[in-house]
């Protein structure tokens, strides 16, 4: 999965243009679970994530291919980690992205996504990414019926 995961984020400069935190995200996907969106074999998407209690996860990296955006790849990698959390009991699964207080309009599509898919914003802070606001956001996962 290391693999996949340096060719997409080399995809997404916008969005992933530190080589340190690159170097990191790559090296995580080798001891993180995660998930690939494949389109026939090629891979197209990714998503890392952690659990950090068995009621809480957080989505460490998501990462598609610009030629697969608004395509509904990520929506399925966000709609598969959630039912797959939630049938292991998972209640909780937050993600961090760039805050609001930050002018990229990137980001602003980033928020939205995950405001649609259901995460609702819970703080901001400049303590966790030195220079660059973070937003934390949760969702609340169903519990399996």
């Amino acid at each position: 999965m290391a693999e996949t995961t340096a060719r997409l984020l080399d995809r997404l400069p916008s969005w992933f243009g530190v080589p340190e935190a690159n170097a990191e995200y790559v090296e995580s996907a080798t001891r993180l679970p995660g998930l690939v969106a494949r389109s026939d074999t090629e891979p197209i998407g990714v998503l890392l994530y952690r659990r950090h209690f068995a009621e809480a996860a957080e989505i460490h990296l998501m990462a598609v291919a610009p030629s697969w955006h608004r395509r509904g790849v990520g929506r399925e990698l966000i709609r598969t980690i959630t039912q797959d959390l939630s049938i292991d009991g998972c209640r909780l699964l937050q993600v961090k992205t760039l805050g609001a207080t930050h002018p990229d309009p990137g980001y602003a599509g980033t928020r939205a996504f995950y405001q649609s898919m259901g995460f609702l914003p819970l703080e901001e802070t400049g303590a966790l990414w030195p220079g660059n606001p973070c937003l934390i956001m949760v969702k609340w996962l169903p519990r399996p019926s």
